[in-house]
């Protein structure tokens, strides 16, 4: 069985990966319930029914962006960075894995051919959307 790891800067919590190997029986919501973006590991057997259902119209604040990367194909490193822009580490996803970037910096390089899919929270608000600015050097790079 694989775990969900966190990656951290003292107490604040940056990311949560969720590795290829990652399992478990029913439903884990990995995410806390306050976070704007919600993340689950579901396991079911054949045969399991999931109640038909919609969503009711809830009115939310979402102030920060969180994304969620699935990761197809290749290697991507992840770099990390505080709220100064601050390099802290990095870390590599391959296929299977999936991240949810939850606060601080990040930056990405391919290390292999990537296919991934990503999912944020919208609308795109455009420039206002995010502060670009200058990634690590690669002889910086501290993998965890």
């Amino acid at each position: 069985m694989g775990h969900v790891e966190e990656v951290k800067k003292k107490d604040k919590l940056l990311a949560m990966i969720i590795r290829n190997d990652y399992t478990c029986e029913g439903v884990d919501f990995i995410t806390p319930n306050e976070y704007s973006q919600q993340v689950a590991y579901m396991h079911h057997p054949t045969g399991k029914t999931i109640d038909a259902h919609v969503h009711n119209m809830v009115h939310r604040n979402v102030v920060l962006t969180q994304e969620v990367l699935f990761i197809k194909k290749g290697i991507l490193r992840v770099d990390f960075y505080d709220e100064y822009e601050d390099y802290l580490e990095s870390r590599d996803l391959h296929a299977g894995d999936i991240i949810l970037l939850v606060s601080g910096g990040h930056g990405f390089q391919v290390l292999e051919e990537v296919e991934m899919i990503e999912v944020k929270q919208g609308p795109y608000a455009g420039d206002q959307d995010k502060k670009r600015f200058e990634g690590v050097d690669n002889a910086q790079i501290v993998y965890r």
